[in-house]
């Protein structure tokens, strides 16, 4: 299957992981045919940048509103690209063994929204940054990226990850390693960014919090996102389907019938989700971990 098939069959199927990564990589490759572009031009100034990076200045951010979406999926360096969608790749595969591919992607967009915000809080705040908040932007997928690591080492802490040289480490404690070394890092050069992190932590931890209430926080955003998609779907053609007489017709189910049906299917995931956090994924019977992916389907 070819790469633009590929792509092609992540957005049919509504694998909402594949296709950050593919929209990721889409915007890297076009600010780099532009730097190209500017470069053959005898352009220094990458001023196109500024419009798919979040500004620090209010006023510019009136005028390019669409940045604090934009900006979560740009990135100017490949190593800053590469770093990023590596760490999406691999706490996304654990995101997704345990929640859904509509979650992943409200997670991944509320947690940028809220890195974004506290970048531009902490800049039009603090008087440090009063010299550089107008000349001053944000991007990368760090911040979404910290939401979704987050939000799984809260709903399962105990869960270990082999890392090179480093061996077995709990999910708990490489969030609580992240989030000291950005909160240390804040007087560097990239204050604004340890800053995005901090917000897309805490978007994962709400989440993870909220989540064990039963309360998932992110389906308003995706709720939106998918009706905006719908919009765009072309509309199949009106079919018209015969009854078979021969075929006994069969009574359609009540809403009060169908309410029960999937309060009882939730009620099974629910307890499949708590044998997970007591227990940890490896603990579930091969059936359970069908009825989960099925779930997360």
């Amino acid at each position: 299957m070819s790469f633009f098939n590929e792509v092609k069959y992540s957005f049919k199927a509504k694998n909402n992981f594949n296709i950050l990564i593919y929209i990721n990589l889409i915007v890297f490759v076009l600010i780099q045919l532009l730097k190209v572009f500017y470069f053959l031009n005898a352009k220094t100034n990458h001023d196109f940048i500024y419009y798919f990076s979040v500004p620090a200045n209010l006023n510019n951010l009136k005028t390019f509103p669409w940045t604090i979406i934009t900006y979560m999926f740009t990135h100017e360096s490949f190593l800053h690209i590469l770093f990023n969608l590596l760490a999406f790749y691999w706490f996304g595969k654990l995101f997704l063994q345990y929640l859904s591919q509509k979650q992943l992607l409200g997670v991944y967009i509320l947690g940028g929204l809220l890195g974004g915000l506290f970048y531009i809080l902490a800049f039009n705040t603090f008087p440090i940054f009063n010299q550089i908040k107008n000349i001053s932007v944000a991007l990368g997928a760090s911040a979404s990226v910290m939401a979704v690591i987050f939000s799984i080492a809260m709903l399962s802490p105990n869960q270990e990850v082999r890392l090179a040289f480093l061996g077995k480490i709990k999910l708990k404690h490489i969030a609580l390693v992240v989030v000291i070394i950005d909160i240390m890092s804040i007087p560097t050069d990239n204050s604004g960014g340890h800053i995005a992190h901090l917000g897309g932590a805490a978007f994962g931890l709400m989440f993870a919090i909220f989540y064990k209430k039963n309360i998932d926080i992110t389906v308003f955003i995706t709720r939106i996102i998918y009706g905006i998609k719908n919009l765009f779907t072309p509309k199949k053609g009106i079919r018209i389907k015969y009854k078979n007489p021969k075929t006994k017709s069969t009574r359609p189910k009540s809403d009060w019938e169908y309410n029960a049906r999937k309060k009882a299917e939730q009620e099974e995931i629910n307890k499949i989700l708590e044998k997970i956090s007591k227990s940890g994924y490896e603990a579930l019977t091969t059936s359970e971990k069908e009825k989960l992916f099925k779930q997360s389907r």
